[in-house]
């Protein structure tokens, strides 16, 4: 990976990096002296002037005080952490290697570690999980003060212990509707408690938005380091082959960098902007679409939402389009409908 930022030095070309991401697999697995040698290599190779974000995505598991003061020395200044489930009947269902007490623990000992700047991950739609422990998840974030959390609806993958299980019925399929409605209260419970729902994933405490995702969101340039990391430049993306072995051999021993490159259509890109803006509190900008693509483009995007305005689905206000509440249960759906073909 060191290899990789310096052979892919000029891929940013003039950008000023302002985050630094660390993600899973599992990157709590890195030692302090690590995350500081990857930063340092990163520094050396890039303009790394005001690093606003550091974060590091951990298991609960992973961070014990030990290591959380270990981390007080390096830039790691905000973490992610895959709690899922406050409730140990979902984590078992999950098949996750921590536990509820865990879950709690790491928050906390991140905190007294003097770390405030956090992140979870919230599960719902897991079966058996009812209304009302759901209700208790949400309410857990705000008593324990965390400022920003991910709230996904389970998905069961392909190839997984979890769809193997289901599949031979030795546990509960998932249940759209029940992650339907948990998405409602989600909606509904942190509207009350002062979290922004600024993603149709992500809420936030004013203030406290991720920097990293939301300029990943606003469409900017990024580039990913290691197998299967994703780049973009803002004309093409890019992704490196999946397999830790070839990666190292194809880095270490051809010294070429094993990637897949694709140069965006005009359609691509609008397509993109859609489909990422419209996830969002800030919207689809119909005149950045008339700026960037064309007038006919931003007509043939405002005609199509017609529809979905008449629904409820979406309202447009100040030349954007927004999703309703009730649009945010459709928004694959909605964006697909809204996209340009040329």
């Amino acid at each position: 990976m060191l290899r990789e930022i310096e052979m892919r030095s000029s891929y940013l070309q003039e950008a000023t990096i302002e985050t630094i991401y660390f993600g899973g697999g599992t990157p709590s697995l890195l030692s302090a002296d690590e995350i500081n040698l990857i930063v340092d290599t990163i520094q050396k190779h890039y303009p790394v002037t005001n690093l606003k974000e550091c974060t590091l995505e951990a298991n609960p598991d992973d961070l014990n005080k030990n290591y959380l003061q270990s981390l007080r020395h390096t830039p790691v200044n905000r973490f992610s952490i895959g709690v899922q489930s406050f409730r140990e009947e979902d984590l078992r269902y999950m098949k996750r290697a921590h536990n509820a007490q865990q879950a709690d623990y790491a928050i906390k000992a991140a905190q007294d570690a003097g770390f405030d700047n956090l992140s979870i991950d919230l599960i719902y739609g897991t079966p058996g999980l009812t209304d009302a422990e759901w209700k208790k998840n949400i309410s857990k974030v705000a008593e324990f003060g965390i400022p920003h959390f991910s709230a996904y609806a389970l998905t069961v993958e392909d190839k997984t212990a979890l769809a193997q299980a289901i599949a031979k019925k030795k546990t509960v399929p998932v249940d759209p509707e029940q992650a339907a409605g948990q998405f409602e209260i989600l909606m509904e419970q942190t509207a009350t408690t002062g979290y922004e729902h600024y993603e149709i994933s992500n809420l936030a405490l004013p203030g406290r938005y991720a920097i990293h995702n939301t300029n990943y969101w606003r469409g900017l340039p990024y580039l990913g380091i290691g197998p299967s990391a994703h780049s973009f430049n803002g004309t093409t993306r890019s992704w490196n082959i999946a397999n830790n072995v070839l990666y190292a051999k194809s880095i270490l021993q051809e010294h070429k960098l094993p990637f897949e490159e694709e140069k965006l259509t005009p359609a691509q890109h609008l397509n993109e902007y859609i489909m990422t803006s419209l996830r969002t509190t800030w919207g689809c900008d119909l005149r950045k679409i008339a700026s960037e693509w064309g007038s006919s483009s931003a007509d043939t995007v405002e005609k199509n939402a017609h529809i979905f305005q008449e629904k409820g689905w979406i309202k447009e206000q100040d030349k954007k389009l927004i999703l309703t509440n009730m649009g945010k249960l459709f928004a694959d759906k909605i964006a697909s409908e809204l996209f340009v073909s040329y």
